[in-house]
């Protein structure tokens, strides 16, 4: 009797929200974006206090990106058939509020295919020939609204213009939000500066001391990622049987930072994906070794006297 082993694969997801898109750029499987947590160094090995902050903020502009394509056996002609389907759709676009929009030129090249020469003692001989013109564009669409969006694909759609390349997320808030990152982490490091004097018994005034910080802002485009959810059984099948697999949906999320390594989050409840701003300060302080500051500096004089001196 077949033993059936079940593998299973899924990836549990929970409070999965939808909200924008990340475009298709996502599907790409050479995409791959850099570790996201914000690294601040400090060049010493003496005593470090960290104070590391979050901000959650949501985006008051967007910029979606489709691109669209045309084909056409005359340059005049490709040039008619897209500018047709891009105007007929920006008429309706932009009636909408706090819409602004902008064409790019993408490419515009020769489209060429194969004639075949039959020659009756030689072999086939395959000529490149040209067979027309492609064009390429893109639509910059600025909206505030969220929700349009999905008013603006499914006007695009209408006129075949599917792709979505991708989306960008703006805020005038940023500045703002930088300066509460660092007001906060001053307070909380002047805390942790307390707590350490009252730990050890001492002041570390009279020490050196030194600070680095960083800022690092994350986008939601950087941030979505991908897992494929099925079943797949396992059987004891000879080696020369033929499987034939199925194709599995990939499914795309958005993943923010998580704020588990923070002191402190700005907004910290996310529905919808938004900018992430990361703030992190350190203060180094130079320990002073114990013997050094005890050791006696003499002098000898000429005369042969001895005086000490106070290197201080």
């Amino acid at each position: 009797m077949k033993q059936l082993t079940i593998i299973i694969f899924t990836l549990l997801l929970s409070n999965l929200a939808v909200g924008q898109v990340s475009g298709n750029i996502n599907y790409q499987g050479q995409v791959r974006f850099p570790d996201n947590n914000i690294k601040t160094n400090i060049s010493s090995d003496s005593t470090i206090i960290s104070v590391k902050g979050l901000a959650n903020v949501k985006a008051d502009s967007y910029v979606a990106i489709f691109s669209t394509t045309q084909v056409g056996k005359t340059t005049q002609e490709v040039n008619e058939l897209i500018d047709t389907r891009i105007n007929q759709a920006l008429e309706i676009i932009k009636i909408k509020p706090n819409v602004k929009t902008f064409i790019d030129m993408i490419s515009f090249v020769p489209v060429y295919e194969y004639d075949i020469d039959k020659k009756i003692f030689s072999k086939k001989t395959y000529n490149e020939i040209p067979m027309g013109f492609e064009l390429k564009k893109n639509i910059h669409i600025e909206y505030t609204d969220p929700n349009l969006l999905n008013e603006i694909i499914s006007i695009l759609s209408r006129l075949e213009i599917y792709d979505l390349v991708r989306v960008d997320y703006f805020s005038t808030e940023l500045e703002s939000i930088k300066k509460e990152l660092r007001t906060k982490s001053k307070v909380i490091l002047q805390e942790k500066i307390k707590n350490y004097e009252s730990i050890l018994s001492k002041n570390l005034d009279s020490l050196n001391k030194t600070i680095a910080d960083n800022f690092k802002v994350v986008l939601p485009v950087e941030m979505y990622k991908s897992y494929q959810s099925y079943n797949s059984s396992s059987l004891n099948l000879k080696k020369s049987a033929n499987i034939n697999t199925v194709s599995k949906s990939k499914t795309v999320y958005y993943q923010p930072i998580i704020d588990k390594e923070f002191d402190f989050v700005i907004n910290s409840t996310i529905l919808e994906p938004v900018i992430q701003v990361m703030y992190e300060i350190k203060l180094n302080i130079e320990k002073i070794n114990e013997r050094e500051t005890n050791k006696e500096y003499i002098l000898i004089t000429p005369n042969g006297d001895l005086k000490n001196i106070n290197i201080k």
